[in-house]
């Protein structure tokens, strides 16, 4: 059963590949002709068959194992996997418009040849193959150089996560390890897997951290580096915080009303920055069609941006950005101590629709893994 449960959870998100990457490996300078070796055909693996509510997940033992198309491409003998909240939007057909533009940009097929179609974005593992053009891989690998402080179960908990903070923190709020000393952060939905991750960064560059979760989360963030808790439940959290010392920097994974009020919160006229991961951009798209849905989105953000850049703060979208050296710096602040994988609860293979409906409850206390191997 080992390779039979290889690629499950994911093949439609090529990202997830190439995780951890620390150095070039040499490759012959002769070619051989073929890029997949003779192997078992199939493999076991959860799909669905059309978009819909959990009862679409399919058990299937006979899952084409995925080949090596492109020279760019690895296969992965997965050990673990985790699922996120985008995983579950996605089963019921959230982002299809600009998936299936993806994978068909010229619209040869029809709609629906997506399916079967097995989802996820997080895997650990070994590498089993290359394609003739990976350098910084080999087959036998451990998930192309994973922290090697981390079990398969641990590292399967970060990529996804990992990268959008690291997105939203750095790549568009530009706080580093040079200038985030003394800053005071501010990030909302703290409990969850971007917020867990989040807390350790800015902590590991001597940040003031506030975090906002409900109560029962509290206890978490403090023991991740969060120098106030503030309780959503309780009371007026927009009052509660606005009575505090204005920020330098918002991360909001929550959206919703927080949005019209969160800025407020911000230093004016300091550079201040509020960056949000709740965009309308893949949902647009699938309401409006793509050009449409981007004209949208375009008008949507840049009025946003406008309106407060004049009001003295920045606002900002942030999302998932596949990086190889950016997972080498989080493998680097893993293998030293300062930032430590949040699991919630781990899940046997048998049970991913029980996973799924864990993360679609919400409320979640870091992340949800599945255990593959």
């Amino acid at each position: 059963m080992g390779f039979l449960k290889t690629c499950v959870l994911r093949r439609n998100a090529c990202t997830a590949v190439c995780f951890w990457r620390r150095q070039v490996v040499q490759k012959p300078s002769v070619r051989k002709i073929s890029t997949t070796s003779p192997r078992s055909t199939v493999m076991p693996a959860w799909v669905i068959d059309k978009y819909g509510s959990n009862e679409v997940l399919r058990f299937t033992q006979n899952m084409m194992i995925p080949m090596i198309h492109y020279p760019n491409e690895v296969i992965i003998k997965v050990h673990a996997a985790s699922i996120n909240p985008i995983d579950v939007n996605m089963r019921s057909g959230y982002g299809a418009t600009a998936l299936n533009m993806k994978r068909d940009p010229l619209h040869i097929k029809i709609k629906g040849e997506e399916f079967p179609l097995t989802l996820g974005r997080d895997v650990s593992g070994v590498v089993m193959e290359c394609g003739l053009d990976v350098r910084y891989f080999k087959p036998g690998d451990e998930v192309s150089h994973k922290p090697k402080s981390l079990t398969h179960t641990q590292a399967a908990s970060l990529p996804y996560v990992a990268l959008t903070a690291w997105s939203a923190i750095n790549k568009i709020g530009g706080l580093n390890d040079k200038n985030c000393t003394g800053k005071r952060v501010l990030i909302l939905g703290a409990s969850g897997g971007v917020g867990t991750f989040a807390i350790q960064v800015v902590k590991a560059w001597d940040a003031h951290v506030t975090a906002v979760c409900s109560q029962d989360a509290s206890e978490l963030v403090r023991k991740l580096g969060a120098d106030d808790v503030i309780d959503y439940k309780s009371g007026n959290m927009e009052e509660q915080l606005k009575s505090l010392k204005p920020f330098d920097f918002i991360l909001d994974s929550v959206g919703g009303s927080t949005e019209t009020w969160a800025l407020n919160c911000l230093k004016k006229w300091s550079g201040a920055t509020y960056v949000t991961l709740v965009i309308p951009f893949l949902l647009n798209m699938d309401r409006l069609g793509i050009a449409d849905g981007m004209l949208q989105t375009g008008v949507t953000v840049g009025s946003k941006t406008l309106k407060h850049f004049w009001q003295g703060v920045h606002y900002r979208w942030a999302f998932f950005m596949a990086s190889g050296p950016y997972l080498d710096d989080i493998a680097e602040l893993v293998d030293a101590g300062k930032i430590q994988p949040v699991i919630e609860k781990t899940f046997p293979f048998s049970k991913v629709p029980e996973a799924f409906l864990k993360v679609e409850r919400g409320h979640a206390r870091g992340k949800t893994v599945v255990g593959v191997v």
